[in-house]
């Protein structure tokens, strides 16, 4: 068949599936938003690649960047995106989309002018956007927020009620789905994932630990976006907890407002163990990884039921223990507390995240331990063969109105 897989996003698994599904002899385009600032995978045809796996980058305003945080500002680029993708769709006539990470509004104008031409789609749910806005934004908004809920959650009901299956990452979204009048014989769950071969344990001693100054550091890391569900505090207050060890770094790698705080913070705080860099190479990232001994995640309390951060997959295969701040009823909370392959706590709870942070500092072989049981646990649950099963299942199934 043809297919047409789009991640808004451009992360890793996603790109790794589209080439899986084109080395099954499928003809797959590969689409995904340009000119987002985020952690990006391998987005540039290679020589190994399938004949028939394609890359096609869906153009985007750059402005949007500018103005991402901007509420109403924002909505105007997401509009013309999904203008921009729907043509794509109608211009490659797949035989079926696979669409994730897509902002609702675009989403929904690709679903409708698909439907519209017989192409059958599946929705992706990495998150739910009307929640979000519904958590989020009417903090700082609380009319508007309330007005923009309303607008997305019929939007997002629409595109669950016309897609022909949702894919849903954990059983947790089922009921959510069901909520928006989602028909439960066209859901089906499928956990993200990480691509393993692409992440390989590497030397804590690299290139790139030289490069930046950490072979002999103990090193806190964060990487992806640090946006409106997440707290940076955390990070901050980690920093300031370790500020008399010249032994340690805390190392922040992503770009945003949450960047830009704890810029602020690091100077007038005096952190010089603070280390904030842009987002790195996805080439890079095996030796990014290898080179920390405590990987970090966040998340707020509100975002606990919309959203999965997929950094804790990307974590597990570097073998290192995850210290995560995230709500206890989150899925990625669960993979680290069953697995024993890190700690956990509430994303509020900044004494606690500290505390566990020492803990891992000084229980050197407890730590290993975790690292060792992430990477099993990422061996034993990615493998893109029975991945790609699924979806190929999926895909197959959507091919019938």
């Amino acid at each position: 068949m043809k297919v047409l897989v789009h991640d808004y996003a451009g992360h890793p698994f996603q790109v790794q599936l589209s080439r899986e599904l084109a080395r099954r002899g499928h003809s797959v385009v590969h689409a995904f938003a340009g000119g987002l600032v985020t952690p990006r995978g391998a987005l540039v045809r290679c020589a190994e690649d399938p004949e028939g796996f394609q890359i096609q980058e869906v153009p985007m305003s750059r402005d949007y960047a500018r103005y991402k945080y901007s509420f109403v500002r924002r909505r105007g680029f997401e509009v013309e995106y999904g203008r921009v993708f729907s043509s794509l769709v109608l211009r490659e006539r797949p035989d079926v989309v696979l669409s994730a990470n897509t902002p609702t509004e675009s989403q929904w104008r690709m679903v409708r002018d698909a439907q519209n031409r017989g192409i059958g789609v599946i929705t992706w749910v990495q998150d739910f956007y009307s929640i979000a806005v519904e958590k989020l934004a009417r903090k700082k908004l609380p009319l508007l927020g309330a007005l923009a809920s309303w607008w997305y959650r019929r939007l997002d009901s629409a595109c669950f009620r016309h897609s022909r299956a949702i894919v849903a990452i954990t059983e947790d979204f089922v009921p959510i789905l069901r909520g928006f009048g989602a028909d439960p014989a066209r859901i089906v769950t499928i956990p993200n994932w990480a691509p393993l071969e692409e992440l390989p344990p590497r030397p804590r001693r690299n290139d790139w630990s030289a490069r930046h100054g950490l072979d002999d550091a103990f090193v806190f890391h964060y990487s992806g976006t640090l946006a409106m569900k997440h707290n940076p505090d955390l990070l901050l207050q980690l920093a300031i907890r370790f500020r008399g060890d010249l032994s340690v770094r805390v190392v922040v790698i992503s770009e945003g407002p949450g960047v830009e705080w704890l810029r602020e913070r690091k100077v007038a705080e005096g952190l010089n163990n603070l280390i904030l860099l842009p987002f790195q190479n996805f080439k890079e990232m095996p030796d990014v990884l290898a080179a920390s001994d405590v990987l970090m995640a966040v998340l707020e309390p509100e975002a606990g039921i919309f959203s999965v951060p997929s950094k804790v997959l990307t974590y597990h295969c570097a073998g290192k223990p995850v210290l995560g701040g995230i709500p206890a009823e989150n899925l990625a909370a669960r993979i680290i507390s069953q697995n024993r392959t890190g700690l956990c706590v509430g994303p509020a709870d900044c004494r606690g995240f500290v505390e566990s942070a020492v803990r891992l500092r000084t229980q050197r072989a407890e730590a290993a331990e975790m690292g060792r049981a992430a990477r099993r646990y990422a061996e034993q649950t990615f493998d893109i063969q029975t991945i790609a099963d699924r979806f190929e299942t999926t895909l197959t199934q959507a091919l019938i109105p």
